[in-house]
């Protein structure tokens, strides 16, 4: 009998505790939410393309910023390079010639040739003189029958001559100085301007080229861990094909999603704490980002009655630098809320 009472009392207490328990509120002060871990991932990718020479990093690796990921062979460049910088050196010597002008050689010469040219026309001008005289005496002999028609008409040849020698000794002459002119005065300004143009072009293909060696060897922009290789030595690759994923897992983030009430209670850069399914005291991290639109709960989520619901995803961000969390890694965090704003008198 004092077994079945002792029976009845230890059911009644249970039964008590269990009611005092299902009855009882979730804090209010806090809220637990699940997502999954993102982390800043970048495709190293080369500039240039070519033969994949080297590879210096395996799936796995640590890698830091600037650390050599890749070798690119930049034999074909080098030799484009040889001839750029040739032919830099052939504008840079134009270039120099036309400013240095015309040799005063060759300025001697061309006044000595404009020297002879008007030499030549002052012969060819007496020359006329002396066929347009005898031309007249002719003329004059004619009228008195002292002469004949012949020596009027060879006289009359003779001047034509003198005129058609003066006529190209004049032009000659100033031929010769023109071309005197242009040697003193030297290279036109469009001409230089031309060449400092064909110089600065070489230049900047030069410079295009060694760019082209530097970009070769390929190194990582970030930080992190080498998740996945998409090249292996010795192929072939086209300019900005990807080589390698580099994650950065030391300052991952988890998105978090929050039921839309409790979405006013939150505040960027409050405190948090983020958990994984391994347990733990958990990982502190701060509320960098509140979405501004609201979405509805990710299909991962199990229940069909979860997915339904109106949520806004927040970002958690950490401090990894122990590599706990892995990206795509599902995760809870715990984050504390601010109090309830006070009920408007419309709402009672």
């Amino acid at each position: 009998m004092k077994a079945n009472v002792l029976v009845h009392v230890v059911s009644l207490a249970l039964a008590l505790t269990l009611a005092a328990g299902c009855g009882s509120k979730a804090p209010t002060d806090r809220a637990r939410a699940s997502g999954s871990v993102e982390a800043t991932e970048v495709q190293v990718s080369s500039q240039v393309g070519g033969r994949l020479l080297e590879l210096k990093v395996a799936e796995g690796d640590r890698v830091a910023v600037g650390q050599t990921i890749a070798l690119i062979d930049t034999t074909d460049i080098l030799l484009v390079l040889r001839r750029a910088a040739a032919d830099r050196d052939l504008a840079a010597a134009q270039l120099a010639l036309l400013l240095a002008g015309s040799r005063q050689e060759d300025i001697r010469q061309a006044d000595a040739q404009l020297r002879g040219a008007e030499a030549d026309a002052a012969g060819a001008r007496d020359d006329l003189a002396a066929a347009e005289t005898d031309l007249a005496r002719f003329d004059t002999l004619l009228k008195s029958n002292s002469g004949t028609q012949k020596q009027r008409d060879d006289a009359a040849a003779r001047r034509d001559l003198a005129k058609a020698r003066l006529q190209a000794s004049q032009e000659r002459v100033l031929a010769a100085r023109q071309a005197l002119t242009r040697l003193e005065r030297g290279a036109r300004p469009e001409e230089i301007t031309a060449a400092r143009a064909r110089l600065a072009a070489t230049e900047a293909q030069i410079a295009s080229l060694e760019q082209n060696v530097k970009d070769a060897t390929v190194t990582s922009p970030v930080a992190g861990i080498v998740t996945q290789k998409l090249a292996d030595a010795g192929e072939i690759l086209a300019p900005r094909a990807p080589i390698v994923n580099v994650v950065d897992l030391d300052h991952a983030w988890a998105n978090i999603y929050i039921d839309e009430p409790l979405v006013p209670r939150l505040r960027v850069g409050q405190e948090a704490t983020v958990f994984t399914d391994a347990g733990g005291p958990g990982l502190k991290g701060t509320v960098t980002f509140i979405s501004p639109k609201a979405e509805f709960t990710p299909r991962n989520v199990q229940t069909a009655e979860e997915r339904s619901k109106l949520v806004y995803r927040i970002k958690v961000s950490v401090d990894n630098a122990q590599g706990i969390l892995k990206q795509g890694m599902p995760v809870e965090a715990d984050v504390p809320l601010a109090a309830a704003p006070p009920a408007s008198p419309a709402s009672k």
